[in-house]
């Protein structure tokens, strides 16, 4: 019997993603092995594990929450993208585009579920800190 996250496109599309992802990560330099390969690979593998860990029979609002975090690891990927792509480090434009253009079909998807399971999460925002102390004057 499959586990629920087995059956989200969602899911599927984030391994999908990670086989991508490692397939660029391959082309890096060596110098980047214990860096930005190790830490795009972390990025976009932590996007599935995120999907999978928030549909264990969660509320609505809780799965949510973890879909958030799948995003934000996404967009991590993107911004390693954005590294490897200013530094040259991939010759291969075609692999470059592709990645990319995976990465933003599996954050519509994410944002679509997100907010099919907690429409008003997008309009709740946690109050600023105020670090300002009964001391301070102005």
């Amino acid at each position: 019997m499959p586990y629920n996250f087995e059956q989200l496109e969602v899911w599927q599309l984030a391994m999908e993603y990670i086989d991508a992802i490692y397939v660029l990560a391959e082309k890096l330099p060596r110098i980047e092995d214990y860096n930005l390969k190790s830490q795009i690979v972390r990025a976009a593998t932590s996007v599935a594990l995120k999907i999978a860990e928030g549909s264990t029979g969660q509320t609505n609002a809780e799965q949510a929450r973890f879909l958030g975090m799948a995003i934000r690891s996404l967009i991590e990927t993107v911004a390693c993208q954005h590294l490897i792509r200013r530094r040259n480090y991939v010759s291969d434009e075609s692999l470059i585009t592709t990645v990319y253009s995976k990465s933003q079909i599996l954050a519509r998807k994410l944002q679509s579920f997100r907010k099919s399971l907690a429409p008003a999460l997008g309009q709740i925002r946690e109050e600023p800190a105020s670090y300002i102390s009964e001391t301070d004057e102005f």
